[in-house]
């Protein structure tokens, strides 16, 4: 799970969302970059939403692309 920070004064109550939305990420990860978050309404709206990465060192996003510690650490394993 990728995490991410609303900007200052927004938050799941200012946005109205209520769980029953999906969420994609747009934007390349890097160590504490913006993104942008599009949220869909069941009703099919669209909500393009500026967030910050909170993965904050390379490594963090190393580990993240590779789909998480274990996998991290098997890729290394393997690489030996």
């Amino acid at each position: 799970m990728l995490p991410l920070q609303f900007k200052d004064g927004t938050d799941r109550n200012t946005l109205g969302l209520d769980g029953t939305e999906t969420y994609d990420v747009v934007g390349d990860i890097a160590p504490g970059c913006d993104l942008a978050l599009v949220v869909t309404r069941s009703n099919g709206e669209k909500l393009d939403i500026a967030v910050t990465c909170r993965l904050d060192t390379a490594d963090e996003v190393t580990v993240y692309s590779s789909g998480g510690v274990l996998q991290r650490f098997a890729q290394d394993f393997l690489a030996k």
